[in-house]
């Protein structure tokens, strides 16, 4: 066992191509292996192991050891089981990036929708413009029309409509679209030397294939399994409070627009 050991390559079952152009630990097959200065190597794809023949002193350790990649994790698990909290407190401890999936979506359209978009978002703005636009009419401030020819128009990217898609009604991402997402975290600085904590993302097994397919490979996932009964008091507090503030904000706005009739009146 010693002796097979000692016959293994640098990077041991990890594709030795994978890791130096991926920077990323890829296991390799048994069936992709290769043989050089009496030492074996294995290989994610026929297609590495090619590649690696061709000039294997680029892939191999020559001075020093192989240099290993950061700490790459997924944290999963169903909405209110604690993912983001637990995930900051993770990357603070080892120092490694804290990447929330949804709040980064909604970060790459934030400068043209001008704020949140999805389901829970939506809640806080529902009534923003019905008795806002009739306090206007009465103060005879601006008039509906013109309210809508201030407001500029939209132009989503479909990239961007995708994004808002997914946000809005949990419509799977295009593997277009995530390539243009993911990849730069295990790819490109500042994450690919630092790693990180991928918060809610895998959610679905399309999208867990799509990593294993790009060859982006966490080094550790993580699910989260939470009683439904500790879920529904972590949320319902909050969500009750918000539908609290809606009720009280809709007073107001009821008493005011009643102050503006009784002043037309007089």
């Amino acid at each position: 066992i010693k002796e097979k050991k000692r016959l293994m390559g640098d990077t041991k079952h990890f594709c030795p191509v994978s890791l130096k152009e991926n920077f990323v630990l890829y296991p390799g097959l048994q069936e992709h292996a290769a043989k050089y200065k009496e030492k074996i190597y294995y290989f994610s794809t026929s297609k590495y192991r090619d590649k690696f023949l061709k000039n294997p002193e680029e892939y191999v350790a020559h001075n020093e050891p192989l240099q290993a990649p950061p700490l790459r994790v997924c944290l999963l698990g169903v909405h209110g089981a604690g993912k983001t909290t637990c995930a900051r407190q993770i990357a603070d401890k080892l120092g490694i990036f804290h990447i929330q999936f949804e709040e980064y979506l909604q970060e790459l359209i934030l400068p043209k929708t001008k704020r949140k978009v999805g389901p829970s978002f939506d809640e806080d703005h529902e009534d923003d413009n019905k008795i806002p636009e009739e306090l206007e009419d009465f103060s005879q401030t601006m008039s509906k029309t013109e309210t809508e020819k201030s407001k500029p128009k939209v132009e989503l990217t479909g990239e961007e409509e995708a994004i808002k898609a997914n946000l809005m009604d949990d419509t799977e991402l295009a593997p277009k679209v995530l390539d243009k997402i993911v990849p730069d975290w295990w790819k490109k600085e500042p994450y690919r030397s630092t790693g990180f904590i991928l918060d809610g993302f895998p959610r679905t097994s399309d999208e867990a294939r799509y990593l294993s397919e790009q060859g982006l490979c966490p080094d550790v996932v993580v699910y989260i399994q939470v009683e439904e009964e500790d879920i529904l008091y972590r949320l319902f507090p909050p969500r009750l409070k918000k539908w609290k503030d809606r009720q009280y904000k809709k007073k107001e706005y009821k008493r005011k627009l009643k102050e503006l009739k009784a002043k037309k009146r007089v």
